[in-house]
This record gives structure tokens, C-alpha cells and sequence, in this order.
């Protein structure tokens, strides 16, 4: 997929515009439509790595499986949010990315992108509430 990715950018590189956002936006929206691609091809299966670190004398077997439940709970929470609120917490969080990375990924404003990432955080949180309730 690494290699799919540099290839388009390769290919694309006479169409890129510079207009003030960094080049690695640029390649990482490359990266994220490949990823998107390979998904909507793959059917959309996502799955969640099992934790192989071995429980050590600070993690008890009781704390690993807590981790794991409140790990799948936020997956879930996580796809009943919008898309673009899925994208967001995804290039923030799990990709560690800055603001300003993520809204020149998705072409949108900074600003538009915090309220966005404040939307998706209440959502989440109203999701989880809603969730331990029933």
C-alpha cells in the first residue's frame, strides 16, 4: 500500500498546486484515499488487534480485558458517527496528526476542523453515556 501511495503522488506531482498547506498533507490525503480504497475493496471488514504483550506483575488479566471492553466500546461509539467525524478523530488521534495537517488533508478550514473534533468528542461522549445506560 506504501508503495500504491508514493506511485500516485509520483504520477500526480505535475497536477499539485502549492497553496500554503505542507507537501505532507498533500501526500497524506494521497495515503488516506488509498487506505479508503483498499477498505471499500476489502468490503469494509475492520478488525481490532488482539493485545499478544504477555500480562506482566502491573497488568493484571482483569485490567487487560477492561482495556479491551472500553477499547471496543469506543470502536463501536466511533462508526455511528458521521463520516467526516470518523475522519477526523481518526487524523487527530489515531494518526496523531495537528489541526493544521488535518485541514489540509480534508481541504477545510482549521476552525471548521476543531468544531468539527469538538462535534464528534460530545457525540462520542453521548454515544458511550447512552451505551453504559441500557
Amino acid at each position: 500500500m506504501t508503495q500504491q501511495v508514493f506511485l500516485n503522488a509520483l504520477r500526480s506531482i505535475s497536477s499539485f498546486n502549492w497553496k500554503g498547506t505542507p507537501v505532507a498533507a498533500w501526500l497524506f490525503r494521497i495515503a488516506h484515499n488509498q487506505v479508503v480504497d483498499y477498505l471499500r475493496r476489502k468490503g469494509k471488514q475492520m478488525m481490532t488487534p488482539l493485545d499478544d504483550s504477555p500480562v506482566s506483575p502491573g497488568r493484571s488479566l482483569e485490567t487487560l480485558v477492561e482495556q479491551k471492553i472500553d477499547s471496543e466500546q469506543i470502536l463501536s461509539a466511533t462508526r455511528r458517527l458521521s463520516q467526516a467525524q470518523q475522519e477526523v478523530i481518526s487524523l487527530r488521534f489515531a494518526s496523531e496528526l495537528s489541526i493544521a495537517e488535518v485541514a489540509g488533508m480534508m481541504g477545510k478550514s482549521q476552525g471548521a476542523i476543531k468544531a468539527l473534533q469538538h462535534s464528534a468528542i460530545v457525540a462520542l461522549r453521548q454515544i458511550l453515556v447512552a451505551d453504559k445506560n441500557e
